[in-house]
């Protein structure tokens, strides 16, 4: 099976990737055989196999199709929220304004218009700076109506696979701030929308009411706020009409302008402007940031991976060209010069306890790991060949090129040899079918295996 990525962006397949964890994690590790033979035709380093072979699992079973479905979900919910904020911000204008038949108490107004706005800001920025996350709730919303439109079974783990995808590099909050802080741009951005045809199309008076406090409050409070409006162009009432707007019927045609020139104006200020730069802000925090997601590997999910995906054998850097044909043993021809008995190990991993108890006359020549100690023991060999040699493999990995080509190498240098195929650790299972290429391979060599230790035979030459 041939699986696509096309039309999947470097969000896309790492949010598969981190789903197919969680799906192994909750229900067990998946059928993944051809998965981890195609990840390491592909090559790549470690995370890109990883994402390789997800890409394949989540084609397989249906996962790549439920993120698509999950992704339509979101729109249609995203949808949703937009057109709530567009309403609300309406609601919000005819509330603020009424229906012209009685003056507009500009506070209330402002109050109707930025009140609940700013206490929502207010709560967000500060769950944002204290806590390092933010929990929207129009965030979890929009979650919750993309996982309810999907209707998916294969998207249970679409979710949680995104937020802790996110989490770790703390783009959830700037996914979720420009959301929120859009919603709002939008919500207040109808409210003046509808305040601009409101205002146009029917005759407002406004006056502010006090019991306590003095005129002198409103004047100094009416001046602050019109401040920085006043610097984008917006008019702003003098004290005189301050003043004149304490009486029940303002009758000033331009008192009337200069207070709707100082309502829009506020809500263009303290409203749409910190939201603007908000969601700005977190849109381009968010853009940066994906750029540069990444896998953690070191989770246990991943990090069991590796020797399925990349061997030891291959991370020795064995590069040599395909041979035409298997490698030939070739017996040594003068074997009466060859004496003694030796036991190798071929890149075994510190799971291995080694070396096993041998023999006095059996020699421990060590693990093969490095191009290093295989020259090494290849030049001994050449000069003191032994007339029995055991090497000792571990069947979980693959029968490379490599691999096969030094088992060869080694046989031609003694007398006779044998392989001996270990045991999985205490815990772990052979995959019947790699332990199948092993015996394939070896058979061709013409070697003799086994899966248990050849010790007798190394001490005597003899089973």
């Amino acid at each position: 099976m041939d699986f696509c990525v096309t039309g999947l962006t470097d969000l896309d397949k790492r949010w598969l990737t981190e789903a197919v964890r969680l799906r192994e994690e909750h229900a067990g590790p998946l059928d993944d055989q051809e998965a981890n033979r195609r990840a390491r035709q592909l090559g790549g380093d470690l995370a890109t196999r990883i994402e390789n072979r997800a890409l394949w699992l989540a084609e397989r079973d249906g996962m790549r199709a439920a993120l698509l479905h999950w992704k339509q979900g979101a729109r249609l919910a995203l949808l949703v929220l937009l057109a709530v904020a567009v309403l609300s911000g309406a609601g919000l204008a005819f509330a603020a304004l009424g229906d012209g038949q009685r003056p507009v108490n500009v506070f209330w107004a402002v109050g109707s218009l930025l009140g609940v706005n700013l206490l929502l800001l207010l709560s967000w920025a500060m769950s944002f700076s204290l806590a390092g996350e933010q929990g929207a709730s129009l965030g979890r919303v929009w979650l919750w109506l993309s996982e309810k439109l999907a209707r998916d079974a294969q998207a249970v783990h679409l979710a949680p696979a995104l937020l802790l995808l996110l989490q770790r590099q703390r783009l959830n909050r700037w996914l979720l701030g420009a959301l929120v802080n859009g919603l709002w741009l939008l919500a207040l951005g109808s409210a003046l929308l509808v305040l601009l045809v409101l205002l146009a199309t029917r005759r407002y008076g406004f006056v502010w009411e006090t019991t306590i406090l003095g005129d002198q409050t409103f004047i100094d409070l009416t001046q602050a706020l019109g401040a920085l409006p006043a610097l984008l162009g917006f008019s702003v009432p003098d004290v005189a009409m301050i003043r004149a707007s304490g009486v029940s019927q303002p009758v000033l045609e331009l008192a009337r302008q200069a207070w709707a020139g100082w309502l829009l104006g506020v809500l263009m200020v303290y409203g749409l402007l910190p939201r603007l730069l908000l969601a700005a802000t977190c849109l381009w925090r968010w853009r940066r940031g994906r750029q540069h997601l990444s896998l953690d590997l070191k989770l246990p999910g991943y990090n069991t991976l590796r020797e399925a995906l990349i061997p030891s054998s291959e991370r020795l850097g064995i590069n040599d060209p395909e041979p035409a044909a298997m490698p030939e043993v070739t017996r040594l021809a003068d074997a009466e010069h060859s004496a003694g008995a030796l036991l190798v190990g071929l890149e075994l991993d510190d799971q291995r306890p080694w070396p096993p108890a041998l023999p006095a006359s059996v020699v421990d020549a060590g693990i093969l790991d490095s191009r290093e100690s295989r020259n090494r023991l290849l030049e001994q060999l050449s000069r003191f060949p032994p007339a029995r040699l055991a090497i000792a493999c571990d069947p979980r990995r693959s029968p490379d090129r490599g691999s096969l080509a030094l088992i060869a190498e080694l046989a031609r240098s003694a007398g006779a040899t044998r392989i001996w195929l270990m045991q999985a650790p205490p815990g772990q299972a052979l995959d019947s079918e790699r332990l199948g290429d092993w015996h394939q391979a070896l058979e061709k060599l013409d070697l003799t295996f086994a899966d248990t230790a050849p010790l007798h035979w190394l001490e005597h030459g003899h089973d």
